[in-house]
């Protein structure tokens, strides 16, 4: 049986404490294992006086807990040595233990098989004994420097809470140190007048102004306090910047940012170039290029986010971001369509039209020729209606005129002639020919006439549905022959004149110009108030039998005007006059169907008489007269005096005129015309009276 390992036992004396055991244990020196072991080695084998050796203890499982004592030195056993290297001379996978008397050796058992190692030292058959616990006394002096600290934060917190940090400024204002209220009293009263005067901006060298309100900008100084105060102890970085002060921050704003996208759309108006596009013209019969330059305009989303950030406290005027905006035609357009533009002038271009041909020269092409954008290009473009005007000087018997439908009166009735195509030239198609013609090696363009429909087709009469007399009316002439001409004349001058729906007749406009190359006379008139000899005397005869005939169709009265004197052959209050420049006769056809006017003299009366389609039904009523006056005698010294004979009174009358359709009252008019006597005229001063 092999030996056991020894291990020191160490008494505890009867009396002693623990606590006094670890004092001792406390007090003494600490001494490395390496070096109790070379000492004891080198030691006399006996041991010292007091200590007394230990009996072997048994071998336990478990190593049972006896009372402390205190420690004595036991002499070691020798034990062998193992050699630092092997007979091979390889060095050994970790170094040699070093033996003590604390330390057992390891005999082999009986197999040969090396034991188990024993305890390092005689204590560590023993529990570990408990040590004196320091840290509680160390935790609680960190505890209260951290109390103290925490409660000097918190206590300065509080302290700082409504103090704006030293050294602040916002938008230049200085508020360092002072209270959140008073900072805010401040910069409302700094800042009151840069927040709301107009804002000068620029865009390449371009200025112009923004209005804070317009585009809504507010600056709200009681926010922009309160990210410099109040209380957040979570935050140790809001009382540093009390301690070391802070600069300059950004001020709290409130934008609107759709009113402020809209005023700066509203400035690119002003803050913006146009683009120059490229472009090509005919001067001197020769193509010249418009060179195309880039434009540019304010970058409205960029600009948005610079003036909200920098609205308040950014430069003057404030710089805003553009775009550079490209030509629609580029200089590379313009160069392809110089080149091209130059084919056009250089040799002239035959046209050939039924068997004709007319020569178009360079510089008659350079005036009809233009280049016009189209989808970022230059395209070339002829003036037609430039070249068939050309053409048409060079062969002018080219072409045969439409005649259009109309209406004629046969056998007392109206008839349509129809119409007669012509031929023409179309400008489209010789544009088009001509374009081409000038890019080809043979500079010849081929075009053929067109039939031209007539402007006025039968089947456009037809609809106006002139079928029927709506009205007729008629007055009789006098024996003055001069007038029954003019009479007689303006009558086949307004026959067949046709007024469409909605359409305004004019007697002047239909009679045409009134003098003699137009077969008019002098006959008698009244002008100024006075009877003379003026040209188209007695038309006021066609006025007033025109006027009636449109007044009993029931259209539209849109301007006449009575005589100043009431001629028998008319009636009361529902006659017109006439004067050229000065007085018309004008009624509006107000139904669906069109009005034919035929006019006529024969049997010594003036007719005139309207065809279409009866609508209105018209009811005409004629008031007695009222302020009868009698013609007396008057001395007229006027050089154009004619002297004439005692006529009608003058007097009042109301004309009425109630319009129907379908039996139910349209409309009523009332027209009330006062008439001066027709006074005796004698030409000559009046005579005097005797004296008695």
């Amino acid at each position: 049986m092999s030996s056991p390992a020894v291990d020191a036992v160490v008494s505890m004396p009867e009396g002693e404490t623990e606590t006094e055991a670890e004092s001792a244990a406390e007090s003494a020196p600490e001494v490395e294992p390496e070096v109790v072991a070379e000492t004891a080695s080198e030691a006399a084998p006996e041991p010292e006086p007091e200590a007394e050796a230990a009996p072997e203890p048994e071998i336990e499982p478990e190593i049972e807990q006896r009372p402390a004592s205190p420690i004595v030195p036991v002499a070691a056993a020798s034990a062998p040595v193992d050699p630092p290297f092997a007979a091979t001379g390889s060095a050994p996978a970790s170094p040699a233990p070093v033996t003590s008397p604390f330390t057992p050796t390891t005999a082999p058992d009986a197999a040969g098989a090396a034991a188990p190692a024993g305890p390092s030292s005689p204590l560590d058959v023993f529990d570990d004994e408990p040590t004196v616990r320091r840290w509680p006394r160390r935790l609680l002096v960190a505890l209260g420097v951290v109390l103290v600290l925490g409660g000097a934060y918190v206590g300065a917190s509080y302290a700082l809470a409504d103090r704006v940090p030293r050294g602040t400024t916002v938008a230049g204002v200085d508020i360092g140190g002072l209270s959140a209220d008073a900072a805010v009293a401040r910069l409302t009263e700094e800042l009151d007048g840069p927040a709301t005067e107009p804002i000068t901006v620029v865009a390449k060298d371009v200025q112009a102004e923004l209005d804070p309100a317009t585009a809504g900008l507010t600056f709200d100084p009681q926010a922009t306090v309160d990210t410099l105060t109040g209380l957040n102890l979570a935050r140790p970085s809001v009382l540093w910047d009390h301690l070391v002060g802070v600069g300059a921050r950004t001020p709290v704003t409130q934008v609107d940012a759709d009113a402020l996208s809209s005023a700066l759309t509203s400035l690119t108006t002003s803050l913006s170039l146009a683009p120059v596009d490229g472009a090509i013209v005919f001067a001197d019969g020769a193509p010249h290029a418009t060179e195309a330059v880039a434009g540019w305009e304010v970058d409205v989303e960029a600009a948005a986010a610079t003036v909200e950030e920098s609205w308040l406290v950014g430069e003057r005027p404030l710089p805003l971001p553009t775009l550079e905006v490209e030509p629609a035609i580029t200089q590379e357009a313009t160069d392809a369509a110089l080149k091209d533009a130059r084919a056009v002038t250089a040799a002239p271009v035959g046209v050939t039209v039924a068997d004709r041909m007319a020569t178009l020269s360079p510089q008659v092409l350079a005036a009809a020729a233009s280049y016009v954008p189209q989808d970022g290009e230059l395209v070339l473009t002829m003036d037609g209606q430039a070249l068939q005007s050309q053409v048409l000087e060079q062969l002018p018997d080219l072409l045969t005129q439409a005649s259009d439908a109309h209406f004629e009166f046969q056998a007392d009735a109206p008839v349509i002639v129809p119409g007669v195509p012509g031929t023409a030239l179309d400008p489209a198609a010789l544009a088009t020919a001509v374009a081409q013609a000038v890019h080809a090696s043979v500079r010849t363009a081929a075009v053929t006439l067109v039939e031209s429909d007539p402007t006025e087709s039968t089947a456009e009469l037809e609809a106006l549905g002139i079928k029927e007399i709506v009205s007729e009316f008629s007055t009789p002439l006098t024996a003055e022959q001069r007038r029954t001409v003019n009479i007689t004349n303006g009558a086949s001058k307004i026959s067949g004149t046709l007024v469409r729906p909605d359409e305004t007749f004019s007697l002047t406009q239909a009679l045409g110009p009134i003098d003699g190359e137009h077969g008019f006379v002098q006959a008698g008139a009244i002008v100024s108030g006075e009877h003379v000899d003026a040209w188209g005397g007695g038309l006021s005869q066609i006025s007033t039998t025109t006027y009636n005939a449109a007044y009993f169709a029931g259209f539209e009265d849109v301007e006449h005007q009575p005589h100043s004197e009431w001629f028998t052959r008319y009636p009361e209050g529902r006659e017109s006059t006439l004067f050229t420049g000065t007085i018309d006769l004008k009624w509006k056809n107000n139904t669906p169907y069109g009005a034919l006017v035929q006019a006529w003299v024969a049997d010594g009366r003036v007719y005139v008489r309207i065809w279409g389609t009866k609508y209105w039904t018209v009811e005409s009523e004629t008031s007695g007269r009222s302020g009868v006056v009698a013609p007396t005698t008057v001395y007229s010294q006027s050089p154009t005096c004619e002297a004439s004979n005692a006529g009608n009174p003058g007097f009042t009358v109301t004309v009425t005129r109630r319009t129907y359709l379908e039996g139910v009252l349209k409309e009523t008019d009332a027209n009330t015309w006062r008439y001066k006597p027709q006074n005796k005229v004698i030409c000559g001063a009046a005579p005097t009276t005797p004296t008695p």
